[in-house]
């Protein structure tokens, strides 16, 4: 594949607003996650709330899209020059030819489950004002970003778990070198809802602290919200920057919430995307792990990284820093990662003490410098839904 440069990123995360203060965080060694206060959902957890969302409602022309979904996705757009970014790729090709395509699991499902509170008590109708088009419905998301930033190109939404906001990249890839459009907005929006906190509780994949990937003592996961995005141009003016180099993809299909045991999907996901950017393995600096800190996706994820990398390769795990942001995790940590090389570190793994002695690979625990000419970011979502991505230089 031809390298796609990278113009622009942003997010908005429970580090803060902005990928420098997520850059901050990670220097200063501070995390994200708290006891968990999301309203009355009472469960002993900890989760990666993102601060100024209920502050923050949708107003104007598009008051109809209102949610918590919608809400970050707005605080995000605002972060980090994104929008001005946007306009000057509107100003280069058109409207028309910019396409958006977003990761997301629940999108604005928050709001049917508070409707459901509201119902009438004789009739049991939900409220009036409930909206599916423009909140709860999986495609309010990237309707509200594509009309909040007054594009007219292709659109969609990629929902396929945990990987949904990895994939968006390979989506927005194959249509541009389809001639469909000649730049995309692409990036996953999440937030917190009743559904999946309670979800993974019934899974009993919730730690009751903060997340610990790869630690010899981990026991689950930490939930969070996020919203972050990137605008991949083909025309970008300017000298090398950053860029995706390469996409790959898989679908194992060994269960439904339950990894393959020896990561095989995942190898083919990590193998795809290194042929797609022309890479050998010796060829990649850094590797942002999917790491969810549950006792079989770390196991799996350690073996498929072995089998491709060997043991010499710097890994870190992210989600100790921003909680497991579910759609939007891929193009969080694909932030993370596009920062790491751009600033020159490699991020920690946060709250991790103990790397688990069985495992292979190499464990950042603290955030160090380091020059980066490449780096990879892994996702991995229920039922074997897999993607690499490759970043590095234009």
């Amino acid at each position: 594949m031809i390298p796609l440069p990278i113009t622009a990123f942003a997010l908005a995360s429970a580090l803060g607003h902005g990928a420098g203060a997520a850059a901050q965080a990670l220097r200063q060694g501070r995390t994200g996650l708290r006891p968990n206060d999301f309203l009355d959902s009472a469960l002993d957890t900890w989760i990666g709330r993102v601060p100024g969302i209920e502050e923050a409602p949708v107003g104007g022309a598009l008051a109809r899209f209102d949610c918590r979904n919608n809400r970050l996705a707005q605080l995000g757009l605002a972060q980090d020059g994104f929008q001005a970014a946007v306009a000057g790729a509107v100003a280069r090709h058109g409207a028309q030819r910019i396409g958006v395509f977003i990761g997301t699991s629940s999108s604005g499902i928050l709001e049917a489950e508070l409707a459901f509170r509201q119902r009438d008590p004789a009739s049991g109708s939900l409220p009036a004002a409930l909206s599916f088009r423009e909140t709860y419905n999986l495609f309010s998301v990237a309707s509200f970003v594509q009309q909040r930033l007054g594009l007219l190109g292709p659109c969609s939404t990629v929902s396929s778990a945990c990987a949904s906001s990895a994939k968006v990249f390979a989506s927005a890839q194959r249509a541009i070198a389809a001639g469909l459009c000649d730049a995309a907005v692409v990036g996953g929006v999440e937030t917190l809802c009743f559904t999946t906190l309670q979800g993974f509780a019934a899974l009993e994949l919730l730690s009751g602290q903060p997340c610990r990937p790869f630690d010899a003592e981990r026991d689950g996961i930490s939930i969070g919200e996020a919203a972050a995005f990137a605008l991949l141009d083909k025309a970008a003016p300017g000298g090398a920057g950053l860029a995706l180099l390469g996409c790959g993809e898989s679908a194992d299909a060994f269960h439904m919430s339950t990894p393959h045991p020896q990561g095989l999907g995942a190898v083919r996901a990590m193998q795809a995307a290194l042929e797609a950017a022309k890479l050998a393995p010796g060829d990649i600096d850094y590797l942002n792990l999917h790491g969810t800190g549950t006792r079989n996706n770390d196991v799996a994820e350690n073996a498929a990284v072995g089998a491709v990398f060997g043991a010499n390769l710097t890994c870190s795990a992210t989600k100790g820093w921003t909680g497991h942001a579910l759609g939007a995790a891929g193009a969080v940590e694909a932030v993370l990662t596009l920062l790491a090389l751009r600033d020159g570190f490699v991020p920690g793994t946060a709250n991790t003490r103990r790397a688990d002695p069985q495992f292979g690979i190499r464990l950042a625990l603290e955030t160090a410098p380091q020059a980066l000419r490449c780096a990879m970011s892994n996702s991995f979502g229920f039922g074997g839904s897999n993607c690499s991505l490759v970043f590095g230089r234009a």
